[in-house]
C-alpha cells in the first residue's frame, strides 16, 4: 500500500470514511447489546463497578432459592401444626363426649338370714375394694388372753454332790482289818454301804500297797454302787482332787456320813479323820445330800364347747420359746378340728376363736397358768346381729367412696338393689354372694354389673386418634427438614453469611404426644369425671402449646418473607445501578447511526469527487 500514491483529497476523504465506518460499527454494537460499555476498553470505571454490582446481585439471587425453600419448610410445618391441632381438638371432643355420658345398670340380691361377713364392692372406678359389713353389731371374738410372758419348762437336771474338801489318800496298811464304810442312798429306794478295805485296795491299789488314792476310791465306789443297783456315780473334779457324786436326772441321793464305821487296826485314827479323808468336812451332819431336778411338763387342754384336744404337753424339748409353744398348740388345735389360732405377742401366748364369735374357747389343766404366764383372761364368743336390707342401703349411702363412684342402693321389695351410675368404663364387682350370685351370704360367690360401655368405646377411640398425632408430625417434612420433629433450619440472608435466622420448634424434641403431655388411655382411665376433667385440662394446655408454636412459626415466616422481598428489591437496585453505568440510550444511538450513515454517504460521494479530480489528468492524453 505504501507504493500507491494517493492525492491528499482522496486520502483525506478515505480517512473520514474509515472513521465514519468505525463509529457506525461502534453504534451498531451498542444498539445490538443495548450497552454503551461492553468491555473495560469502553469505560474501565463503569465496567468494573457494574460488574461488582451484578456479582452481588447474582449472589443475592442464589439466596432467594434458600429463602423460598425455607418458606415452604415453614408452610409444611404449619400444615402439620394445623392437622395436629385438629387432632387434639378431636381428642377434646372425645373426652367431652365421655364426660357427658352417664348411663347406669343395676342388679338386685336377696339377703340370707344366715349371712355373715361382708358384702365387698370393687372395680368400677373405686381406688380400692369397699367392704360393707352385713352385721348390725359386731361379733365378740372368743379369746384366751395370756397374763404374762411364757417361760419354757425346765429341763431335767441331775443331782450332784461335791465333797467340800480335797480327797486324802486312805492308808489301810497298818492292820489287815482296817476298813472304811459309809452309806449311800440314791433317793429312789436303793441303798448300799460302800466298804473300802484292804481287799479292794489290793485289787485296785497301786501295786497292792493297801492305800486308796482318789481314782482307786472312785473305781471301788462305782463298782459297789452298780452291783447294788444304786443310781449314783462317783467322779472327780477338773483338778482331780475332789470327789463328786452324781445321781440320775430325776433322783435325789444322800451320803450318810454318820454311818461311817471304822475298824481301826491302829493306823486310821478316829472316825473324824477317816471321813475327812473322803473330803466330807462335817461327819456329824446327818444325811448330807443333793437333789436333782426332774424335767417339767406343762399339760393342758383346749376346747371350743364341741371338740376338746387331748392333753397338750409342752416340754423344754418342744417348747423352748413362745414361738415353738405356739406351733405345738396350733398343731393340737388343728388336729382336734377346733377353729382357733394360737398367737405369740411379744412372748405372751393367747388363743383366738372365730372372729364372728360363733365359738367359745376355754382351756383347762394343771399347766394353764404356766403356759399363759398366769391365770388367762377368757372371753366367750358371741355372734353378730345381721343387718336388714334398709340398714345395708343406709350403710352404702353413707360410704363416700361408693357414692363418689356412682354406687347407689335401694330396697327393691325386700331385696337389695344396687344401681351403678356408670361413669366408669370398668365393670363393678359385687362379692360376698352364694354360688348362684343371687343371694347375699358373705360367701365366695360374686357377680359383675356392667360399666359404661360408651366410655369404654371412647377410650379405644381416643387412643386411635392419638396414634395419628405423631404420624402427622413425622410427615410434615419438606426438602429433608422437619421442624415438627425438632430439626433446626438456618436461613442465610446476605452474601457474607453474617445475617441469618435459625428456625426450630419451641420443644427441642419436636411436637409429639410426649412434648404435649398427651398420654394414652388405659382401661378405666375414663372411669371418673375428675379423671376426665384432668385430661381435658391437659388437652387444653396442649392446644395452647400448639397455638404458641404456630405463632412462633408465623413470626419466622413473616421474617423470611420480609427478607425475601427485601432481597428482591436489593437485587433490582443493584442491577439498575449497574445498568445505569453500562446501558446505552437507544434513541441516541439510533440518531447517531442515522447521522453516521448520512456522513458515510457524504464521505463516499466526497471520495468519488476527489477521485474524479485525479482522473482529469487522463484527459490530457
Amino acid at each position: 500500500m505504501s507504493d500507491i500514491v494517493l492525492s491528499s483529497g482522496v486520502r483525506s476523504n478515505l480517512l473520514a470514511l474509515q472513521q465514519t465506518s468505525d463509529l457506525i460499527s461502534q453504534t451498531q454494537t451498542r444498539l445490538a447489546t443495548g450497552k454503551k460499555v461492553n468491555s473495560a476498553l469502553d469505560n474501565p470505571t463503569n465496567f468494573f463497578t457494574a460488574s461488582s454490582l451484578n456479582s452481588r446481585a447474582s449472589d443475592l439471587s442464589s439466596l432467594l432459592d434458600s429463602m423460598s425453600n425455607a418458606i415452604k419448610t415453614i408452610e409444611a410445618a404449619d400444615n402439620g401444626l394445623k392437622a395436629i391441632t385438629n387432632t387434639v381438638e378431636s381428642l377434646q371432643s372425645t373426652v367431652r363426649q365421655a364426660r357427658q355420658d352417664n348411663t347406669f345398670q343395676s342388679k338386685s340380691f336377696a339377703l340370707s338370714s344366715t349371712a355373715s361377713g361382708n358384702l365387698t364392692i370393687s372395680g368400677g372406678g373405686l381406688a380400692a375394694a369397699v367392704d360393707v359389713s352385713l352385721e348390725a353389731s359386731g361379733a365378740t371374738q372368743s379369746t384366751v388372753a395370756g397374763a404374762g410372758a411364757f417361760a419354757a419348762p425346765d429341763a431335767a437336771a441331775a443331782a450332784t454332790f461335791t465333797a467340800a474338801n480335797a480327797f486324802t489318800n486312805i492308808d489301810l496298811s497298818n492292820d489287815a482289818g482296817d476298813t472304811l464304810t459309809f452309806d449311800i442312798d440314791d433317793g429312789e429306794g436303793n441303798t448300799t454301804t460302800v466298804t473300802l478295805d484292804r481287799a479292794g485296795s489290793g485289787a485296785g491299789g497301786a501295786g497292792g500297797d493297801n492305800t486308796y488314792d482318789i481314782d482307786e476310791a472312785i473305781a471301788e465306789i462305782n463298782a459297789q454302787a452298780t452291783a447294788a443297783g444304786v443310781n449314783i456315780t462317783a467322779s472327780k473334779n477338773g483338778a482331780g482332787d475332789t470327789l463328786i457324786f452324781t445321781g440320775d436326772n430325776a433322783g435325789a441321793f444322800t451320803i450318810t456320813v454318820d454311818s461311817v464305821a471304822v475298824v481301826d487296826g491302829g493306823g486310821l485314827g478316829a472316825n473324824n479323820q477317816a471321813v475327812t479323808d473322803l473330803g466330807i468336812s462335817d461327819p456329824a451332819t446327818t444325811g448330807q445330800s443333793a437333789t436333782g431336778t426332774a424335767a417339767e411338763t406343762f399339760t393342758f387342754t383346749v376346747s371350743d364347747g364341741t371338740n376338746t384336744t387331748a392333753n397338750i404337753d409342752l416340754t423344754s424339748v418342744n417348747a423352748g420359746d413362745a414361738d415353738d409353744a405356739v406351733t405345738v398348740i396350733q398343731a393340737a388345735i388343728d388336729a382336734a378340728n377346733i377353729s382357733a389360732t394360737a398367737v405369740n405377742t411379744g412372748g405372751t401366748i393367747s388363743i383366738n376363736g372365730l372372729a364372728n364369735g360363733t365359738n367359745s374357747i376355754t382351756v383347762a389343766g394343771a399347766g394353764v397358768n404356766d403356759v399363759f404366764g398366769g391365770a388367762p383372761t377368757v372371753t366367750a364368743g358371741s355372734s353378730a346381729t345381721l343387718r336388714t336390707v334398709d340398714q345395708l342401703v343406709t350403710a352404702i349411702a353413707g360410704d363416700t367412696d361408693l357414692t363418689n363412684a356412682g354406687v347407689v342402693a335401694s330396697n327393691d321389695d325386700g331385696e337389695l338393689k344396687i344401681n351403678f351410675n356408670s361413669t366408669s368404663s370398668t365393670d363393678l364387682t359385687v362379692a360376698g354372694l352364694n354360688t348362684d350370685a343371687d343371694t347375699i351370704t358373705g360367701g365366695a360367690g360374686s357377680t359383675t354389673i356392667k360399666g359404661n360401655e360408651v366410655r369404654r368405646d371412647l377410650e379405644t377411640q381416643f387412643n386411635e386418634i392419638r396414634s395419628q398425632l405423631n404420624k402427622l408430625a413425622e410427615d410434615a417434612t419438606f426438602n429433608g427438614i422437619n421442624l415438627l420433629e425438632g430439626d433446626a433450619l438456618r436461613v442465610v440472608f446476605n452474601e457474607q453469611n453474617t445475617s441469618s435466622l435459625t428456625i426450630q420448634s419451641t420443644s427441642t424434641s419436636g411436637i409429639n404426644t410426649t412434648s404435649l403431655s398427651i398420654t394414652s388411655v388405659t382401661a378405666g382411665d375414663f372411669a371418673t369425671n375428675s379423671a376426665l376433667d384432668t385430661r381435658l385440662t391437659a388437652l387444653g394446655d396442649a392446644l395452647t402449646s400448639l397455638r404458641s408454636q404456630s405463632s412462633a412459626f408465623g413470626s419466622n415466616l413473616s421474617i423470611v418473607e420480609n427478607r425475601q422481598e427485601f432481597t428482591k428489591a436489593t437485587i433490582n437496585t443493584l442491577i439498575a445501578g449497574a445498568d445505569n453505568l453500562t446501558l446505552a440510550d437507544l434513541n441516541e444511538e439510533g440518531a447517531n447511526l442515522l447521522a453516521l450513515q448520512t456522513r458515510q454517504q457524504l464521505s463516499t460521494t466526497a471520495l468519488s469527487l476527489a477521485a474524479q479530480a485525479d482522473q482529469n489528468v487522463l484527459r490530457l492524453f
